[in-house]
């Protein structure tokens, strides 16, 4: 009986303390969360001058990803991915906005209405730099304009330790650095979802 008491004490305390560490994971993942949520991003420039945004990770499980992230998750759907594959998903909303002085030219442009010939006068302009290229027309009436900008966003996922005084440990939070190449592109909104599972 003695025997039968001992095993019973072994598997309830084994069991109590599986609990506790798995309520406890679950708790710092939520409370995690909850500060991802309330953070700000964080705008920067790196030593090369570029801009560069740092964001907060969020942890979530397959279900909660596909509740809380509907949109993105018909997206991935779409893309032929399982949602229970998924490691992550990453966002990153930029805006460019450069402004811009150039001179205008006047072109000659021959073209035929009806059987004769027109020439008619245009004013052209055009700029660029090596992220934005702008060009365009004025006629009588109207404005064309065309406007091309490029960008690379470089994102980086790294975790933060716990520290202890000079004792660095287990993972404190998970961060997402983006970093823009063009100079006039600001990082508006990002974003990291980790999957657990």
């Amino acid at each position: 009986m003695k025997k039968y008491l001992l095993l019973y004490a072994v598997a309830v305390t084994a069991l109590f303390s599986f609990t506790y560490r798995r309520y406890h994971a679950e708790n710092r993942r939520l409370t995690q969360n909850q500060t991802a949520l309330t953070a700000e991003i964080t705008h920067y420039r790196t030593q090369a001058g570029a801009d560069a945004a740092s964001v907060r990770a969020l942890r979530l499980r397959c279900g909660e990803f596909e509740s809380l992230r509907a949109a993105d998750a018909r997206e991935i759907r779409r893309l032929g991915i399982r949602i229970r594959r998924l490691e992550a998903a990453a966002k990153a909303v930029t805006a460019t906005q450069t402004e811009v002085r150039m001179p205008l030219r006047d072109t000659v442009v021959a073209g035929i209405r009806g059987s004769l010939p027109v020439h008619d006068t245009m004013r052209m302009f055009r700029w660029r730099d090596p992220w934005v290229s702008v060009e365009g027309r004025i006629g009588k009436d109207s404005v064309a304009c065309r406007i091309r900008s490029v960008d690379t966003l470089r994102q980086v996922i790294h975790r933060i330790p716990r520290r202890f005084l000079f004792i660095r440990w287990g993972t404190k939070a998970i961060r997402q650095e983006i970093v823009s190449t063009n100079p006039h592109t600001r990082i508006v909104h990002a974003e990291y979802v980790k999957i657990e599972r």
